[in-house]
């Protein structure tokens, strides 16, 4: 097992903080973001229906659906075979492919942002459509440099070895009354470490480890993607292709990025 595959195993996360992409390609799908932001779609596509809409307040944080289906830059960011080489190499899979893509954009604190934290969860609370002990993992890529200013993932070491807990809620605001309220196993220790990278870094993270981010003070905005994997030890609920499992059959929207 590789030193990278080891701390995947025991922290639940993995944080490659120097770029994975060209730097042309950053610069292309960063572009990309803000065009399907403005409702701009260069593949005369548009993402998957959201609340999202364009021409939203700008001061919240924006979280748009399949992106990639809208810009052609993007799609290439996310089927692109580094991310699959690099998740491969943490869990040992066969096989690795996209089957959901989120752009997240979380303003500055200093243009009157509001609600753009992100609160303590699991993913797996929110993935109930793949059968239990699916293998199941988040690349986080950032389009922009991420500190400790800019708002960044914090994740809870070793957190993917307590099972499923509840009061984790993407949604909540309040980063340390939510904290006090979620039951972690005796003796296990919180233990937070925020994802520092440069633009074009990526951290991996299981879907059972939890993980927050808080308000971004750095004056710019914080661009990045959530690009969901699974490997070959993933099975949809009963087989069936629904809700986030809908596409995977579909090459086009959910790239198979690794193959042994």
């Amino acid at each position: 097992m590789s030193e990278e595959a080891t701390a995947y195993a025991r922290d639940g996360y993995f944080v490659h903080s120097e770029p994975l992409f060209p730097s042309g390609l950053i610069h292309r799908a960063r572009s990309g973001m803000d065009a399907v932001r403005r409702g701009e779609y260069d593949t005369d596509r548009p993402p998957q229906p959201s609340p999202w809409n364009p021409g939203d307040d700008e001061h919240v944080l924006c979280k748009i659906e399949m992106p990639q289906l809208a810009n052609s830059a993007i799609r290439e960011l996310v089927g692109h075979e580094a991310l699959g080489r690099w998740a491969a190499k943490i869990t040992g899979a066969e096989w690795v492919q996209v089957w959901w893509v989120q752009l997240l954009y979380k303003p500055s604190s200093g243009e009157n942002a509001a609600n753009v934290n992100v609160g303590w969860h699991q993913d797996r609370h929110y993935w109930g459509n793949w059968e239990e002990g699916s293998e199941l993992l988040t690349a986080w890529v950032a389009l922009s440099d991420v500190s400790s200013f800019s708002g960044p993932m914090s994740f809870v070491s070793g957190s993917h070895r307590w099972g499923q807990l509840p009061g984790g809620d993407f949604f909540d605001q309040d980063l340390s009354s939510q904290r006090r309220a979620i039951s972690i196993p005796e003796g296990a220790e919180w233990n937070e470490v925020e994802a520092h990278m440069r633009a074009g870094g990526a951290s991996f993270h299981d879907a059972l480890t939890f993980h927050a981010s808080g308000v971004n003070t750095s004056g710019q905005p914080r661009r990045s993607f959530a690009i969901h994997l699974r490997t070959d030890k993933s099975t949809p609920k009963g087989g069936r292709r629904e809700g986030l499992t809908q596409f995977i059959d579909d090459e086009d929207r959910c790239p198979i990025i690794y193959k042994a």
